[in-house]
C-alpha cells in the first residue's frame, strides 16, 4: 500500500542547509567524546553582553513579559531600530516602515515571499550565503548566480550586473560585508552599482548583518545613502545576531517602503506572528545600552582573523585573500589536489576540524573552502594545525 504522504513538488529544488548541517554534524561528534572544532556556523562564541542580560533580568522581575505583541514588534522596538538605522543609512526611517522577525533570515524569507512573483529574477551575486537561492525558489522566483572573482576581491561589478538584466529581474542582493568571503565593497563599487539600480529599475536588497565588522582600513558603505533615488529602492535587512553575540534570541528586522513591510507583516501574521516577547526586549538593550561590546568583540575577531589568515597562507599550497569584514576566511585550496567539498569531509571526519565546501556557496568551479573565526585564538591554533598535517600525510583519492 503507498504512502498517503506526497511532499509538494516546490521543496524539489530545495537544499538543506549546509551551514546547520555541518553544525550538527560536529555537534553528534563532540557528543561522542570526539574533540572537535567547529569553523562550520557563523556564530560568535562570545556570550551576550551583560547589560543586555540585565535588563532581561529587570524585564521579567518588573512583569507583564511574555505575552502577545504586535506582529511587526513592539513600538518601542521598532522606534529604537527606526532611529539606528536613519543614522547609519542617513535616511529618515519611521517606525511604521520596520517589521521585526526571528532572525534575519525569516526577515529574507517573508521579504521574497512578499515581493517575488513565479518567475521573477533575483540577481545574487557568488559566492553567497547558502539560503538565499533556495528563498527565491520557495517563493516562485529565479534566483540568477552572478559569478565573481578572486581578482576583483569577489565584488560583483556593474558591468556584471548591466549584462545579466532581463525584463523579469526585480532585484539584486547585496551581502556587504560578505558572507562567505569576508569582502567589503569599496566606495566606488557601492556607487556603480547604484547607478546600474537607477538605470535598470531594480530594488536593492541590502543585506547589512556583518556591517559592524569590518577591519583594517575597510569602511562599510550604505548603498542606500548613494541618492534619495537609490534610498527608496532599498531594502534594509539587519539584526542583532553577529553583532551582539545574539545568535539564539532570533531577532532580524527589515525597514522599508510601507506596502512591502505591510505585505511581509500579513506574511509574518499567518505563519509565526510576533517574535518572541523577551528577545524584544533584549534586543532594545542591545541598541540603545553601552556599545563598548562591540568594538570589543570585533577587536578580538580582527586578532584571530589575522592569525587565521597567518596560519592558512602558511600551510603548503594554501593562498588565502585577506578578508576584510565579517568572520570568514576563504581560503583557496586547489593546489592541494582535493576537491572543496571532499576536503570538508575529510578534515571533519579524521581530524575533527569542521568547514563549509566553497561549492555549497555558489562557486561554479572547486577550490575554496569556509572557515569561520568566530572561535577561540587557541582554538584556530589547534584546529589549522590539525588541518596542516593532514594535507601534508594524505593526498587527495
Amino acid at each position: 500500500m503507498s504512502s498517503p504522504i506526497k511532499i509538494a513538488s516546490r521543496l524539489d529544488p530545495i537544499k538543506p542547509s549546509i551551514t546547520l548541517a555541518v553544525t550538527a554534524k560536529a555537534a553528534k561528534l563532540k557528543a561522542d567524546g570526539i574533540d572537535v572544532v567547529s569553523f562550520g556556523a557563523g556564530e560568535p562564541d562570545f556570550d551576550t553582553p551583560a547589560h543586555i542580560k540585565d535588563a532581561v533580568r529587570a524585564a521579567l522581575d518588573k512583569g507583564g513579559i511574555g505575552k502577545y505583541t504586535e506582529v511587526g514588534g513592539i513600538l518601542p522596538l521598532r522606534k529604537a531600530i527606526a532611529a539606528e538605522l536613519s543614522a547609519v543609512h542617513k535616511l529618515d526611517i519611521a517606525a511604521e516602515n520596520v517589521l521585526v522577525s526571528t532572525g534575519a533570515k525569516h526577515s529574507l524569507y517573508n521579504l521574497f515571499m512578499a515581493l517575488l512573483d513565479p518567475g521573477d529574477e533575483v540577481l545574487i551575486p557568488a559566492p553567497y550565503w547558502v539560503s538565499y537561492p533556495d528563498m527565491v525558489m520557495l517563493a516562485g522566483g529565479r534566483p540568477v548566480v552572478l559569478e565573481t572573482r578572486a581578482e576583483d576581491d569577489f565584488a560583483v561589478t556593474a558591468h556584471q550586473v548591466r549584462e545579466a538584466c532581463s525584463p523579469r529581474t526585480r532585484a539584486i542582493v547585496l551581502n556587504n560585508p560578505s558572507n562567505p568571503t569576508g569582502a567589503v565593497y569599496t566606495r566606488a563599487q557601492i556607487e556603480a552599482l547604484a547607478k546600474i539600480v537607477v538605470e535598470k529599475d531594480l530594488l536593492v536588497i541590502s543585506d547589512d548583518i556583518y556591517r559592524q565588522l569590518v577591519y583594517g582600513d575597510a569602511q562599510y558603505h550604505s548603498i542606500a545613502a548613494v541618492s534619495p533615488e537609490v534610498a527608496k529602492r532599498t531594502i534594509l535587512v539587519d539584526g542583532v545576531s553577529k553583532t551582539y553575540a545574539m545568535t539564539g534570541w532570533r531577532i532580524g528586522y527589515t525597514a522599508g517602503p510601507l506596502p512591502l513591510i505591510k505585505a511581509m507583516a500579513k506574511i509574518q501574521g499567518q505563519s509565526t506572528s510576533n517574535p518572541t516577547h523577551i528577545a524584544q526586549v533584549a534586543t532594545i538593550a542591545a541598541l540603545t545600552g553601552p556599545q563598548e561590546c562591540v568594538g570589543e568583540m570585533r577587536k578580538a575577531f580582527d586578532e584571530r582573523r589575522l592569525e587565521m589568515v597567518k596560519l592558512l597562507r602558511a600551510i603548503p599550497n594554501v593562498k588565502c585573500r585577506e578578508p576584510k569584514g565579517a568572520f570568514y576566511a576563504f581560503p583557496n585550496v586547489k593546489k592541494t589536489g582535493w576537491k572543496a567539498k571532499e576536503l570538508a569531509t575529510a578534515l571533519l571526519d579524521n581530524t575533527g576540524v569542521a568547514t563549509i565546501g566553497g561549492p555549497d556557496f555558489g562557486i561554479l568551479g572547486e577550490g575554496y573552502i569556509r572557515l569561520s573565526y568566530a572561535n577561540s585564538t587557541e582554538n584556530i591554533l589547534k584546529a589549522l594545525d590539525r588541518m596542516g598535517q593532514f594535507l601534508a600525510s594524505r593526498k587527495a583519492a
